[in-house]
């Protein structure tokens, strides 16, 4: 019998034939997933928008590698962190091959203070044994959490201990172990939905877990595991990530724009920050999270969201300029648009009839104008904005004699009050004043607004927010929280939602540019505790 040998014609043809074989099925499932809304998030090439210690992690042949030696090992668990955004309710798709020791896909997970490339979270594990690949493994956060084969429910006793209860069987743990291929590429495929999270290898489903311990954790990061112990190489390819849509609470992307003014100003980043926080703490039926320093890297981030929130720079340089069609698409499926401050401001033609459309008004260039000025805001009106909010004070760039909607029905003032007259000039600019502002001396303007799309969507615009100690402000900042909750279509609570008084080091966090020699703290201090008396 002649026998192939590896410089033979017909092996080569054989292999090839393999390989293409390979790749159509490949090319198929892709293109499946991708009609089921996945989207890669490794580009097979690079470690772009994946962190973790270079002496551990690499890309080797189209695979995210990671790899302990004899000569080169990890004094404790160690990870790759993806940069791009975190998961909430999700499916991730992903290739692993595993040899020697143990390593797992962490999710929703949180980083270890004071500890680099170290997280703690729901893990997806892995295992070159036969004991723990499939199973659901609290890292730092409860242990195991389902065995393979398990169903469990987590729940948190009388005792105040942590108890997992069985309550039924997703298969016998070793047939699902002899499904896993042993150092050769296996499927994983994570499914969290509320705080169910299902694991499937290979297709088979390995353990279900329903978390009901208050401790339970609602998003967070995703990573890859690199096990201390033993010399051992894991990989990872083909990742495809799909959000799913929220049942319990509605989810809220604040798109942070990149750094501007100096120090207190268009703090974007700690703006967003500081209010989704108060957000989450609220419990008030939203779920917010963060994007920082421009527009969302991560290929999903607004797939699931029930409103987008952008507080940012604006005019021509506008980040949703080069995202008009994305957003409008979301737009048209009714989620819920917050502007702040300068993100009012965009261009006349198509990106200002956008804004018409999608949040009533927008900041228009030779017809709005934008002073600093003391805002008395004497009178509110009944709306869910303005549930639990106060008349109140509070010094401002305040731009107004904004481009409304045509029909003054099809929006609903907010915030109005009287400018001085001195904030009115004649001369005509692009942003100091014009005749026709200069005419309506003695008028009261609209500085915040709200609009019911016919969509169903619902859009708010909000001029103030220059000024970052505002936030302190209970009033001012309630009146924004009550404002992307009803635009995301949560309900506000009777008396608004709940926020706790914000101290100078709330304020001072996460913001982009570091504080000046004379900026003075007490009189901050004492100003943000008058408010907070107030």
């Amino acid at each position: 019998m002649h026998r192939l040998c590896e410089s033979s014609p017909l092996r080569a043809l054989s292999l090839a034939i393999g390989l293409t074989g390979l790749l159509n099925l490949f090319s198929a499932t892709v293109a499946a997933d991708e009609a089921e809304g996945f989207k890669s998030i490794f580009d097979g090439k690079s470690l772009d928008c994946w962190d973790g210690n270079p002496k551990f992690w690499r890309v080797e042949d189209g695979t995210i590698t990671g790899e302990t030696t004899r000569e080169n090992p990890t004094s404790g668990n160690t990870f790759l962190i993806w940069r791009r955004g975190e998961l909430d309710d999700f499916e991730l798709k992903l290739e692993y091959k595993i040899v020697g020791g143990n390593s797992g896909i962490q999710y929703r997970s949180f980083e270890a203070p004071k500890e680099k490339w170290v997280v703690g979270g729901y893990q997806a594990d892995i295992d070159s044994g036969d004991t723990y690949s499939g199973i659901n493994y609290g890292e730092r956060f409860r242990g195991i959490l389902a065995g393979r084969g398990q169903k469990t429910v987590v729940k948190k006793g009388a005792d105040g201990k942590v108890k997992v209860e069985i309550v039924g069987s997703v298969g016998d743990s070793k047939e699902i172990q002899s499904k896993i291929k042993k150092e050769d590429w296996n499927s994983y495929h994570v499914i969290a939905k509320g705080y169910t999270f299902e694991h499937r290898i290979n297709g088979v489903v390995t353990s279900i877990c329903t978390d009901e311990d208050p401790a339970r954790r609602a998003s967070g990061v995703l990573a890859l595991q690199l096990h201390a112990g033993p010399p051992m190489k894991v990989q990872f390819r083909n990742i495809r990530l799909k959000r799913l849509k929220l049942e319990d609470k509605k989810k809220v992307a604040f798109i942070a724009g990149p750094a501007s003014h100096g120090y207190g100003a268009h703090e974007h980043k700690a703006g967003c920050m500081l209010l989704a926080k108060a957000l989450n703490e609220a419990n008030a039926g939203v779920l917010a999270t963060v994007y920082a320093g421009g527009w969302p890297k991560d290929p999903t981030a607004l797939d699931n969201v029930d409103c987008i929130v952008m507080y940012c720079d604006g005019a021509g340089g506008h980040m949703v300029v080069p995202h008009l069609k994305e957003v409008g698409a979301k737009m048209d499926q009714g989620v819920g648009l917050v502007c702040i401050h300068f993100a009012v401001e965009v261009t006349k033609g198509e990106v200002g009839n956008s804004f018409l459309a999608w949040i009533g008004g927008y900041y228009e260039l030779f017809y709005s104008v934008n002073p600093h000025w003391t805002a008395d805001f004497k009178k509110l009106p009944e709306h869910p904005i303005t549930r639990g909010v106060r008349p109140f004070t509070i010094n401002d760039e305040w731009y107004y004699h904004i481009r409304f909607r045509e029909k003054p029905e099809e929006i609903t003032p907010i915030l109005t009050a009287l400018p001085p007259d001195g904030t009115r000039r004649k001369e005509k600019s692009p942003r100091g004043g014009n005749p026709e502002v200069y005419a309506r001396r003695g008028l009261p303007e609209h500085v915040a607004w709200a609009r019911e799309r016919p969509d169903g969507g619902r859009g708010f615009g909000f001029t103030g927010g220059h000024v970052h100690w505002n936030w302190a402000h209970p009033d001012f900042r309630k009146l924004m929280l009550n404002a992307i909750t009803w635009c995301a279509k949560a309900d506000v609570p009777r008396g608004g939602v709940p926020t706790k008084a914000l101290t100078l080091e709330d304020l001072e966090a996460n913001q982009d540019e570091p504080p000046p020699k004379d900026f003075n703290r007490e009189a901050m201090r004492e100003q943000i505790r008058k408010w907070n008396e107030s």
